[in-house]
């Protein structure tokens, strides 16, 4: 697992793609066999912290898009390896244009076999924190083809306020998709090679499609912040509960700088 301390070092156009579009999808940042390790490893924790057995048809919009587990590295050495990853928080740094990168939290997002959209949304309607200096990493765990539902982004959709205050479901993907038909910004609809990974900042709109195989769509995620990111007072409900669930501790116009919120980079 050497390649997770092994910088993966972006040139200058690679900075400012981000710095325009607010995604890029970066290839060859895990080799196979790091991949098929951390596939097999996230797969088993999952499967140990999942107790929800709703089927499939019974659940709303949000349910039918993913299974989703957080903080996994609090229960696995393993995957704190991954989190804790010097090579994906020094690219996370590098995107951010920061000094360090500090984790928010993590999360697993498994889109069943037959599991439907995920709606449009924006990630950082759900975060108390005072700038958009945050990233995520997206990383699916096996190749992801167009009919297993991979992240599609709005290229440079950052810039737009309208949607910002939606949470993710039903309402959002109406109302954003409408809103994104009348700009210029490109949708962004690609498949994942393996060990290909993606990275998004909180305000850029995202989205992905059904999972139309029988397969499951095995993704991880890493969310960072800037090193020095201030909490801020919460602006709805979900950042009450962001606060008390990802940040517990940290107070109002200060560093956040919690037992939950380690520095990752440098």
């Amino acid at each position: 697992m050497d390649l997770l301390h092994e910088p993966y070092v972006l040139s200058d156009e690679q900075i400012a793609f981000y710095r325009e579009n607010r995604y890029i999808k970066l290839k060859q940042v895990f080799d196979p066999e790091t991949l098929a390790h951390f596939n097999r490893v996230i797969s088993e924790q999952v499967d140990r912290m999942h107790t929800d057995e709703v089927p499939l048809d019974e659940r709303d919009t949000y349910g039918k898009a993913f299974l989703q587990l957080f903080n996994l590295w609090r229960e696995n050495d393993e995957v704190r390896a991954l989190v804790f990853s010097k090579r994906l928080a020094g690219l996370a740094a590098a995107l951010m244009e920061t000094e360090g990168a500090r984790l928010y939290h993590d999360q697993a997002l498994f889109k069943e076999g037959g599991g439907g959209i995920t709606p449009w949304h924006a990630d950082q309607y759900y975060w108390p924190l005072t700038t958009d200096k945050t990233v995520t990493a997206w990383i699916p765990l096996q190749a992801t083809p167009l009919e297993m539902g991979p992240l599609e982004f709005s290229a440079g959709s950052h810039v737009i306020v309208d949607g910002r205050e939606l949470a993710i479901g039903d309402e959002s993907e109406q109302a954003i998709q409408q809103r994104l038909r009348v700009t210029d910004f490109r949708h962004v609809i690609e498949p994942f090679d393996a060990g290909e990974v993606s990275f998004h900042s909180g305000w850029v709109f995202h989205r992905a499609g059904a999972n139309q195989t029988d397969e499951m769509r095995k993704v991880m995620t890493v969310i960072y912040m800037d090193r020095d990111m201030i909490l801020k007072q919460p602006e709805n409900r979900n950042q009450e509960n962001d606060w008390h669930k990802w940040c517990p501790g940290a107070r109002v116009g200060e560093v956040i700088d919690t037992p939950l919120n380690p520095i990752l980079y440098p």
